[in-house]
């Protein structure tokens, strides 16, 4: 599970590189959940909620339907 994960990010990734950002999978817990963090720009964004909501969560969960919830750490 934690390999589609890594592939899912870097499908998000280049878009967050472009704005100066990037990020990093913490952990993927036995419940479902998926702990990211967002690094550089990305990281005290205003927007971060929403870039996590519309653009990670769901490409991870698109990837791979087990995951429950994204989260940033």
């Amino acid at each position: 599970m934690k390999d589609k994960i890594e592939k899912a990010l870097e499908n998000v990734r280049p878009a967050l590189q472009a704005d100066g950002g990037d990020i990093q999978l913490v952990s993927v817990e036995p419940d479902g959940t998926v702990k990211v963090r967002l690094l550089g720009a990305c990281g005290g964004c205003p927007m971060s909620q929403m870039t996590m909501t519309q653009g990670v969560e769901r490409a991870i969960k698109n990837a791979v339907p087990e995951v429950k919830k994204v989260i940033a750490v």
